[in-house]
């Protein structure tokens, strides 16, 4: 255990809930459902990385949440030359939200990690994802025990790495930056915001990205009970 931290603070999507997986899974329901014959895996792969920067542009303030809902479908769409109706788009959007929570695969080690913090630790999330889905997500998977406080961005009104989200984070944990830390995956918005806040941190290194060379880094959920 570690003596000065008291509070452990997790993004969940990328972190514990393997977005990827769960995301792929959701995607093959709502094109059976909505009877759109593409591959999948070819889908993906555009898909992914258009996802990704539509969410860089959310956390900026750069798009909306209903834009981003569109415009990762439509830009997808597009590249891959497929006609799909605006009316369909918005279908496929409602029904890829409303099924996203029907799969919840958490990566290796989530449990025993979150077991073995418990223990010591209050534990809590901050999350850039929508409420609604993101307590479904933390319900569904049988996980949403473990944590004391859960803030999303939209209920907080701020997006990591917004130093006013963490703020609301900690005085909903009743804790202070000092006695806390922040696990996360995306190092701009985990990463970086919580340590503007000065909370330690440690990035769950999912995406295998170049890290600077003092930042602690896992690749593997359970080498956190090495820091904690």
């Amino acid at each position: 255990m570690s003596k000065e931290i008291t509070d452990v603070f997790f993004d969940l999507d990328h972190t514990l809930w393997d977005f990827d997986r769960n995301s792929g899974l959701a995607f093959a329901t709502i094109f059976e459902k909505n009877k759109i014959s593409l591959d999948l895996q070819g889908f993906l792969e555009v898909y992914s990385p258009i996802n990704f920067q539509y969410w860089k542009w959310y956390r900026e303030e750069r798009v909306t949440k209903s834009q981003l809902r569109y415009g990762r479908f439509k830009k997808t769409f597009d590249t891959l030359n497929m006609k799909v109706t605006d009316d369909t788009i918005d279908k496929l959007s409602e029904d890829y939200i409303l099924h996203l929570p029907d799969h919840n695969h958490l990566f290796d080690g989530t449990i025993e990690l979150l077991d073995y913090l418990k223990k010591d630790y209050k534990l809590h999330i901050i999350t850039n994802g929508f409420e609604e889905v993101q307590m479904k997500k933390l319900k569904s998977s049988n996980i949403d025990t473990y944590f004391d406080t859960v803030t999303t961005s939209e209920a907080a009104g701020a997006k990591k790495p917004n130093p006013r989200i963490f703020e609301i984070a900690l005085n909903v944990a009743q804790t202070t930056p000092e006695k806390s830390m922040m696990i996360g995956d995306t190092y701009e918005a985990d990463i970086l915001g919580a340590e503007r806040m000065n909370m330690k941190t440690i990035c769950y290194n999912y995406h295998n990205l170049k890290m600077p060379h003092t930042q602690v880094v896992v690749r593997d959920l359970l080498e956190i009970c090495k820091y904690l």
